[in-house]
């Protein structure tokens, strides 16, 4: 029988498949629509102010994540809709085979020799300024890019849809997308960006440590050990600035037993983010391991996020009946 809990389920193994199988339309996206429209209501709605950061951010999830409640409750009594419903916003918030797609498209420029290339290619995974870096610093950045997004946007909104079903699939991918937007520290987003950058700290905090087990237990996958990517994790993620980021860059560093970290330019700022891992500097076929170590990563959190969304169902339902 085919309950509400296991249609949330298979929704979000289906909808996992399908970003596996067909990845990010390549015009219309929703996620791309969203980032148009809070683009649009950020620059009517901007000031230099907390206050008025949180109620723009508050606005934009709100949308976001009422929009997935009220698909919640239209697919309250037929399992078959929840479950299609579910397996379209899955595929429209994950970005793993786009995020794998863009490692591979930097590996293969590196591996051509066509360093410029790289560096024009290099923004479309992370903001780090490209210019000046050779081809070990941007096999570098691509491999902390590959590690970091995992986590945002595969692990992430998996357990989010697993905990949260319709709400937390949406209300998550809206806020992280606004930390992208206006998260920076930058004299513009300082203060009206706080909240977004809080509270993605927040919505990741939990998903981030996943990651980096998961990138722990999957590191035979690419040659590495379990027991080096936790060490790795322990000692070194604390030297990275963000809270969330470092676990991951730590776990995959001792995974793929690389160096990552170090000095990076963020539109004229600078930024050290310590040393992470014990091994060699990351070249192109460490680059490609990253990617095939995310695709896993990306396998094991869709199986977990779809049994855990199914067990909670259960366990809930028989609560009600044991209270009846």
């Amino acid at each position: 029988m085919l309950t509400m809990s296991r249609a949330t389920a298979a929704g979000l193994l289906a909808g996992y498949l399908a970003d596996l199988a067909v990845g990010d339309p390549r015009r219309g996206h929703p996620v791309a629509l969203f980032g148009r429209a809070a683009d649009a209501l950020g620059r009517r709605m901007w000031a230099d102010s907390r206050a008025r950061g949180v109620a723009y951010a508050g606005v934009c999830v709100g949308s976001a994540a009422g929009v997935g409640a009220l698909a919640h409750a239209a697919t309250s009594r037929s399992p078959v809709a929840r479950l299609a419903v579910t397996a379209g916003a899955t595929w429209a918030v994950l970005g793993g085979t786009g995020l794998a797609g863009e490692g591979a498209a930097m590996a293969r420029m590196l591996e051509s020799g066509d360093v410029e290339g790289a560096r024009a290619r290099l923004p479309h995974l992370c903001g780090r300024d490209p210019s000046g870096l050779d081809e070990k610093d941007l096999a570098r950045a691509a491999t902390e890019s590959i590690a970091e997004n995992t986590s945002d946007a595969v692990v992430a909104p998996l357990l989010w849809g697993a905990v949260a079903g319709l709400p937390g699939l949406l209300g998550y991918r809206a806020l992280n997308t606004l930390d992208a937007m206006v998260g920076h520290r930058t004299p513009r987003y300082a203060r009206f960006g706080w909240a977004s950058a809080r509270g993605d700290d927040v919505a990741n905090f939990l998903p981030a440590r996943a990651s980096a087990l998961a990138a722990a237990g999957c590191a035979p996958v690419v040659g590495g050990r379990a027991s080096d990517a936790v060490r790795v994790w322990r000692r070194d993620a604390a030297q990275h600035p963000s809270p969330n980021a470092g676990p991951v860059e730590a776990a995959f560093a001792g995974a793929l037993d690389v160096r990552l970290g170090g000095v990076n330019r963020y539109a004229g700022a600078v930024e050290d983010r310590g040393t992470l891992g014990d091994g060699r500097t990351p070249g192109v076929p460490d680059l490609r391991r990253a990617v095939r170590l995310s695709r896993a990563v990306g396998a094991v959190t869709a199986v977990v996020a779809a049994v855990s969304a199914a067990v909670r169902g259960e366990s809930a339902l028989r609560r009600i009946g044991g209270r009846a």
